[in-house]
């Protein structure tokens, strides 16, 4: 007997019945969908609609309820979803549950997924100083443009973003580190960020340069290079990116030196970086800034000044003259903060470990990376990152039989923005 809209009696019962824990421990991530998608379960208005959930559970729920109506076939696309993203604890909850119920209907059969002998996934161990955990894939979907409405409605109390390319983007990777630091491991998974990140700021329109396992002083010459480039001068803004191992306050060079973050941000002030005064400057560090891992915790329950304050007079008549004649000459050389219009998003809080898929990447870069493809169109970037760590918080770590079996992470940022940055994706005002 068939279900509705063709599915089988017997399969939807599967469904129903692991229907609780499908929803605590599946992870639906992009390849899980796009995987569902291709097999014709999905549309992409369904797919959209998922991805788009702000928690993990939302996003289970609103899966779980599609495949009971999207044909026969549904089921085994499913199951096969499920063991292609390496949750095969959960693929041999279904199939079993769905093999105890053959015998309790007459219909024929769908054939299963073949059943391959499941290797039980290896313990994910914690590597120096990040850990390497299985969970959400990178996105893949175009970046959502800025429509012409939004930018005319917003451009004036933003920061301006109209030039092409909207600036320069150094992503600076260390992935692999010498022999004289034995407790930098390698940094699987790295790979991913530095892709990741190369396609997602080009999409953005900046001109991106990827520089790979670099020494302290080789990191330090590339960002002295990258900051006094002339070409800031003509750009709207810049984007720096370091992928490391670390720790409070700095990221490990390839030989096992330590780079201080202050330093970085201090070669983009105001005074070291004159051409890209008044223009935002975009941080994100992904590295560990500290060993501690956060475990979590049981929940309980479920107007701008414009200009600055005018001197007060001193005496009357010519001295009063000349004061204010001299007033208006200092006025014409505003001065500036040594250290403003920076933002920077960090991957953990102080102190603590950031999380890393050896396959997939890290997971700030991803939520990241998921965030600014589908809400920068209309979002600035400080409420980007409010989303990224909202997305974090959501996320635990998938390692069965360790200690880091539903692990935690909180990213942060800290800004000195002094205007909405919004990066106004691939729209171009007229000149």
């Amino acid at each position: 007997m068939l279900g509705e809209c063709g599915m089988l009696e017997r399969d939807k019962t599967a469904l129903r019945k692991c229907n609780v824990k499908l929803c605590k421990k599946m992870v639906v991530d992009e390849l899980l969908v796009q995987i569902l998608q291709t097999d014709g379960i999905l549309t992409d208005n369904m797919a959209e609609s998922i991805l788009v959930e702000s928690t993990s559970q939302k996003r289970n729920w609103r899966l779980l309820a599609l495949p009971p109506k999207r044909g026969p076939h549904a089921f085994s696309s499913f199951c096969k979803a499920l063991k292609e993203t390496e949750q095969q604890h959960l693929y041999k909850l279904l199939t079993e549950q769905r093999e105890r119920l053959r015998e309790g209907y007459v219909d024929s059969p769908l054939p299963l997924p073949t059943q391959d002998t499941v290797k039980a996934k290896r313990a994910r161990i914690q590597e120096s100083v990040e850990m390497c955990l299985d969970a959400d894939s990178p996105v893949t979907s175009a970046v959502l443009p800025c429509s012409r409405d939004f930018y005319l409605s917003h451009f004036q109390q933003a920061y301006r973003m109209a030039s092409s390319p909207r600036g320069l983007a150094l992503v600076i990777s260390n992935v692999t580190f010498d022999p004289p630091a034995p407790d930098l491991d390698r940094r699987v998974g790295g790979e991913v960020d530095e892709d990741v990140l190369r396609k997602l700021f080009t999409e953005l329109d900046y001109t991106v340069a990827l520089r790979k396992n670099l020494s302290v002083q080789a990191m330090r010459s590339c960002i002295e290079q990258f900051s006094g480039g002339l070409d800031h001068r003509v750009m709207d803004s810049c984007v720096v990116c370091l992928l490391s191992h670390g720790v409070e306050g700095a990221v490990y060079g390839t030989d096992g030196q330590l780079l201080e973050l202050d330093w970085v941000f201090q070669s983009f002030d105001n005074e070291h970086c004159p051409q890209l005064q008044n223009k935002p400057k975009m941080f994100f560090i992904q590295a560990c800034r500290g060993e501690e891992m956060d475990c979590g915790v049981d929940q309980l329950d479920g107007t701008e000044r414009t200009q600055s304050p005018g001197c007060e007079e001193r005496d009357a008549g010519r001295e009063a003259e000349e004061d204010r004649e001299r007033e208006e000459r200092e006025r014409l050389r505003i001065k500036l903060p040594k250290r403003s219009d920076m933002i920077c998003g960090f991957a953990a809080l102080k102190g603590t470990a950031a999380m890393r898929n050896t396959k997939r990447g890290s997971w700030f870069i991803q939520e990241l990376n998921t965030v600014l493809r589908h809400k920068a169109r209309d979002t600035h970037l400080a409420d980007v990152l409010v989303q990224v760590n909202g997305r974090i918080k959501e996320r635990e770590g998938f390692a069965p039989g360790t200690s880091y079996h539903r692990c935690k992470e909180m990213s942060e940022f800290t800004s000195s923005l002094c205007k909405d940055l919004f990066l106004f994706p691939k729209y171009c005002p007229q000149s």
